[in-house]
């Protein structure tokens, strides 16, 4: 027995120095990675004051914020972006009749063909189409934008890391380097066709600035501020991205007080069942 002991104990003290031989030289010579350049240019997404409308437990879609970030979508966005998971029978949701939103599909085109002939036709859209695509392909959106793709807009508060002040904090990101970080980074740089922007990943992004104020005059009045503009069509595209949010939201609710309801009744019937019992001493 005792030579077995020893021999266990012999074992693990052999490992054990195996094992510290092999992961030394590893420590020693750990370095942290090198951050890259733009790593000091980064900063914390920003959200409007006060928030939106829908986040929080209790959140509930503001329906003219939608129609309005709907408006800057159209008007700005769908010029280099597709909304291809929507179709046009979901902006009822938003609050438009279906007269309304079957006159707001036939003014986009979309790819048909023609009854008579076959051949390919951009014809006026319909209730149950989605949205369609600027660019007939790949090729060519990247040949419009600088060799860029510019991504579907469909889920992109879903793809990025808080996805809905993301897109409101790159809306307003764009700006000169601070000096001071320059200092810490003098090799960074912005190359030509690229443009600055605090919150976007490596910094240098593709595309352009694209809003300012008053670019548009909106339907219900309110004054388009840059602000204004980069908080309607962020919420908007929170929408598009989970149409079900809020409603998802209220079920939480419900089924929570479900569960509340349903563990009193089950503690009343034990309590019911077992009352005439006494405990074993």
């Amino acid at each position: 027995m005792t030579i077995r002991l020893g021999g266990i104990i012999i074992g693990l003290v052999i490992t054990g120095i195996l094992v510290l031989w092999s992961l030394i030289p590893g420590i020693i010579n750990y370095a942290p990675p090198e951050r890259p350049d733009y790593y000091a240019f980064q900063e914390k997404n920003i959200k409007p004051a006060g928030g939106f409308s829908f986040d929080g437990p209790l959140g509930k879609w503001d329906v003219a914020q939608l129609q309005r970030g709907y408006q800057v979508y159209k008007q700005v966005c769908s010029s280099c972006h597709s909304l291809k998971y929507v179709a046009f029978r979901n902006l009822q949701e938003l609050g438009y009749t279906e007269a309304e939103v079957r006159a707001e599909a036939a003014e986009w085109r979309v790819p048909g063909l023609d009854p008579v002939t076959g051949e390919s036709i951009l014809r006026p859209a319909e209730l149950t189409d989605q949205f369609p695509s600027p660019y007939p392909n790949d090729i060519a959106a990247r040949t419009a934008n600088n060799n860029a793709l510019p991504p579907d807009l469909s889920l992109i508060t879903k793809a990025r890391k808080d996805g809905t002040n993301y897109v409101y904090s790159l809306m307003l990101g764009y700006n000169e380097p601070d000096p001071a970080d320059l200092e810490k980074s003098p090799n960074f740089e912005t190359p030509l066709g690229l443009y600055f922007n605090d919150y976007f990943y490596n910094i240098n992004i593709a595309m352009p600035p694209q809003l300012q104020d008053g670019l548009i005059d909106y339907a219900d009045g309110t004054e388009a501020t840059k602000e204004q503009l980069s908080a309607d069509v962020a919420a908007f595209l929170t929408w598009t991205a989970e149409p079900s949010l809020v409603k998802r939201k209220q079920t939480g609710w419900f089924v929570i007080g479900f569960l509340l309801f349903a563990t009193v009744l089950a503690f009343l019937s034990y309590k019911t069942v077992w009352a005439g019992l006494k405990p074993k001493k």
